[in-house]
């Protein structure tokens, strides 16, 4: 038996409603070793997290079926050719229960009130009338029959599993009321004696309604699930392994090795992330990152799987594979967040919970008051099942998950990466933005600019051992020594006893020497004097080193803006956010950068305890803090605040530790995450809205409360229409986020 903590994804099958994944879920969370089960109703699946000593995913599907339900292995692949046969299957029985209810209505004119409709029948098709009744009426009540048992199979066998696992749902609705109105048809049959009318065609137009629901309720869930099964697409099926000797042989995905050397030719998709080795290309990431322009690589770039290879065949180290890859790990994060629930959901799952067994209330108490008010049984009787048929608990259970799992598409689209519905639900929240400098608003990648020589040493002999220091250092500094290093050809030997000193600076041993490189807090801490060096000019960082505790140098780099920055804090202000800038940096570099984003609020020299401190802070003056950072040295800030949102590139995906991942360091992204959010959020608020009115406002209907005013509504076959509309048009509603576009960026206000 497996030990320690694990995670599965389970499809489910059966699920048709709320109060279905409410059961499910509840069944998961009760099963021995469960610390966290989520089912989403959309993609039919169930994540659920248990001790690996306690239980096994074949005890999970066993809880599972004990609900009422049924869940399968998970597997790589999926049936194309199964879903398929199953769609045309649901498509032919809902012709199939359309047509025949239809026919059925008209011949079942003649057995009930003439009306205007029969009028109007009996002048157009008179022989209609010359049928005789009993015959008529045997015949329609032997055709229903049969062709509801076909047609509503896989209802009446839903609603029966959860009757013998004491749950309900809206299949149990559907076959209480089709199966209560036929029964009355037989009888009144077997029995005839006016006024005893037939529902022949009620039974088969609620069925047939309610499966023409279900399949476009199936392909709105295919269309809200669209950006996910794009990324699974283009992950290819095998590649093409290089051989030493030169030669290349196609072999499945699976059977290549880190190392192995492959050969991707024009046209293709990448099948790892590797590094190119030879040729050099244009490379589309926009599956990816959301970037819709063609990146250029040659020999030592990087490149990601299911990015597609446009005009040359490059040879490429695998170094990443399967599961590993940044398009793997996307492809998790997308499936986890949107599985993941909102707070707004929590309201949404309780109502659905208790929502099936109010309605059979409501059902019982509106056919003992139509029976007492009017003493006919077949009135009582139509009035309750249209309010078993109007009442679905699937549009309050579709309301939140349809636009979260929309959204969480959409935004992977655009290279944004949500980590959940409650993530993205509290950057709706945010009434204050935290941007750090280094990586964030500015470009990350500093240029020694000048050499500040106070030693006998020459410049390179300071920056040789300024390099062999940074080496081993990620600061963004460290990558400005070391690429003015190398760009002079300088060598050097490995520093030792390296210790990292987070926002402040480093220590090592360079050949004998100890050697103290950081900023200007750190060389104070130690009495060194800088009284020697010029003042460093607007916007430079300054990194001091010291040589056995003597100061022997300074190095100045430069980092600048990223391009857009300063129209997008101006557009961040119009959102209604106060900015503020948190800071390691030197004040003066800071204050400069400040300025030219735009940002008043500036606080410099700050180490990663200092920035999680401030957002304390600013959280106890009641305010709703985002925190923006390259997810490294900000991973303290980005945990405390309200929401983090993460600076970075796909190939830094897994150090991220953000609430919102950015897949590529454009900043106009973090104003796109909140204004989506935002989008998200109103459509969330409407799909509940009108869910709520519906069933407030359609169950009262249905019950006859306005009588005869909407006496229409009463009929169950045209409840049955409204019930499929509600759940239709709350997905629809959601799917207008596949279309959204991010906003024009205001432009800075002088």
């Amino acid at each position: 038996m497996p030990e320690g903590k694990s995670t599965v994804t389970l499809p489910i099958l059966g699920m048709s409603c709320a109060a279905c994944q409410h059961h499910v879920e509840e069944a998961l969370k009760k099963t021995p070793g469960v610390s966290l089960a989520r089912v989403d109703l959309i993609a039919h699946r169930a994540t659920v997290e248990y001790e690996g000593s306690q239980t096994t995913p074949e005890q999970l599907i066993l809880s599972v079926r004990a609900s009422g339900y049924d869940a399968v292995l998970p597997r790589t692949g999926r049936s194309t050719a199964a879903v398929s046969s199953s769609e045309k299957l649901v498509h032919l029985r809902t012709l199939t229960a359309l047509t025949a209810g239809f026919f059925i209505m008209l011949f079942s004119m003649p057995l009930g009130e003439m009306g205007h409709a029969g009028a109007l029948t009996m002048r157009v098709m008179p022989w209609l009338y010359s049928i005789p009744a009993s015959p008529l009426r045997w015949s329609l009540l032997v055709i229903t029959t049969v062709v509801a048992s076909w047609t509503g199979m896989s209802i009446y066998r839903a609603a029966l599993r959860g009757l013998m696992h004491g749950t309900t749902n809206m299949n149990t609705l559907v076959s209480l009321g089709t199966s209560v109105a036929l029964a009355y048809s037989a009888y009144a049959t077997i029995y005839p004696a006016p006024g005893r009318a037939v529902y022949f065609d009620a039974v088969l137009l609620i069925l047939g309604f309610l499966l023409a629901g279900k399949s476009l309720e199936a392909r709105a869930k295919r269309r809200a699930l669209d950006a996910l099964n794009a990324l699974t697409s283009v992950r290819p099926a095998t590649a093409r392994r290089v051989g030493a000797d030169g030669s290349t042989e196609t072999i499945p995905l699976e059977d290549l090795r880190p190392g192995d050397a492959v050969l991707v030719l024009p046209g293709e998709r990448f099948p790892v992330d590797g590094t190119i080795l030879e040729g050099a290309t244009t490379v589309d990431e926009s599956m990816l990152t959301g970037e819709s322009t063609p990146l250029g690589k040659s020999a030592g770039a990087k490149v990601l799987a299911g990015s597609l290879n446009y005009d040359g065949a490059v040879t490429c180290r695998a170094e990443s594979l399967g599961e590993t890859t940044v398009l793997a790990r996307i492809e998790q994060l997308v499936q986890q967040a949107q599985s993941s629930r909102t707070p707004m959901e929590g309201l949404a799952d309780r109502v659905s919970a208790v929502f099936v067994p109010v309605v059979l209330v409501i059902a019982a108490v509106t056919f003992l008051i139509w029976l007492v008010c009017t003493h006919n049984l077949a009135t009582a009787l139509a009035n309750s099942v249209a309010v078993l048929v109007i009442a679905c608990p699937c549009a309050m259970g579709l309301a939140v998950p349809a636009a979260l799992t929309v959204a969480v598409g959409r935004g992977a689209q655009l290279g944004l990466l949500y980590k959940g519905g409650e993530a993205l639900e509290r950057l709706t929240t945010l009434d204050t933005l935290v941007l750090d400098k280094t990586g964030t608003i500015t470009m990350g990648r500093p240029v020694l600019q000048a050499i500040h020589n106070l030693s006998s040493l020459s410049e390179d002999e300071l920056l040789r051992i300024a390099a062999a220091a940074e080496e081993r250092s990620n600061h963004p500094l460290a990558h400005a020594i070391l690429d003015a290093a190398r760009e002079r050809r300088l060598g050097w030997t490995a520093a030792e006893s390296v210790q990292i000193l987070p926002g402040r600076g480093l220590t090592a041993h360079v050949d004998g020497q100890e050697c103290l490189l950081g900023n200007f807090e750190l060389i104070a801490e130690y009495g060194l004097k800088t009284g020697a060096l010029p003042a460093a000019a607007t916007g430079i960082t300054r990194l001091y080193m010291a040589l056995d505790f003597k100061l022997v140098a300074a190095f100045d780099a430069i980092d600048r803006l990223r391009p857009g920055v300063a129209t997008l804090t101006s557009h961040l202000r119009q959102l209604g956010l106060e900015l503020h800038m948190l800071t390691g940096d030197a004040a003066v570099a800071a204050r400069a950068i400040a300025e030219e984003a735009g940002i008043q609020n500036v606080e410099a020299g700050l180490d990663p305890l200092g920035k999680l401190t401030r957002i304390r802070a600013m959280q106890q003056d009641g305010h709703k803090v985002g925190m923006v950072g390259d997810g490294i040295n900000d991973a303290a800030a980005l945990a405390q605040a309200d929401a983090g949102i993460a600076m970075g590139t796909g190939a830094d995906l897994a150090q991220e530790a953000g609430d919102v991942l950015l897949l590529r360091p454009d900043p106009a992204l973090i104003a796109h995450s909140i204004s989506l959010a935002r989008a998200t959020l109103r459509i969330m608020r409407q799909n509940l809205l009108w869910a709520a009115l519906y069933n407030l406002l359609g169950i009262p209907l249905a019950a006859g409360a306005l009588y005869p005013a909407f006496h229409l509504l009463l009929s169950p076959w045209l409840a049955s229409v409204a019930m499929a509309f509600s759940s239709i048009s709350v997905l629809s509603n959601s799917l207008r986020l596949r279309k959204w576009k991010a906003p024009a960026l205001a432009h800075p206000v002088n």
